[in-house]
């Protein structure tokens, strides 16, 4: 059975730094893209940031220059490094994958963590 598991949130003051990290486990075949999306109370989920197997990556425009998303292939992981935060950012990250498998016949399928709190406060 494959999982998403996020990790590494928190809360911390404006200004401040947090690295998110997300494992895939289980009978992985193949992971393709893999991203990290957020939703605050009363917003839609959103993509924060996305990246290839081959390491290509994009970011909404609000995390630009902020934010950094990089993966570990050898680990099936996914990292979100986060500096200069904002109070605007606090809001549930979630991890996301297309995956592999063979429990689902090894066909893309889409994957989803159960999330991390981050709050930025002063």
């Amino acid at each position: 059975q494959v999982q998403l598991v996020e990790s590494g949130g928190g809360l911390v003051q404006p200004g401040g730094s947090l690295r998110l990290s997300c494992a895939a486990s289980g009978s992985i075949f193949s992971i393709n893209a893999m991203g990290w999306y957020r939703q605050a109370p009363g917003k839609q989920r959103e993509l924060v940031a996305d990246i290839t197997s081959g390491g290509s990556t994009k970011y909404t425009d609000s995390v630009k220059g902020r934010f950094t998303i990089s993966r570990d292939n050898a680990k099936n992981t996914v990292y979100l490094q986060m500096n200069s935060l904002k109070p605007e950012d606090t809001a549930v990250y979630y991890c996301n994958a297309d995956i592999r498998s063979a429990g689902r016949s090894y066909i893309w399928y889409n994957y989803w963590g159960q999330g991390t709190q981050v709050t930025v406060s002063s």
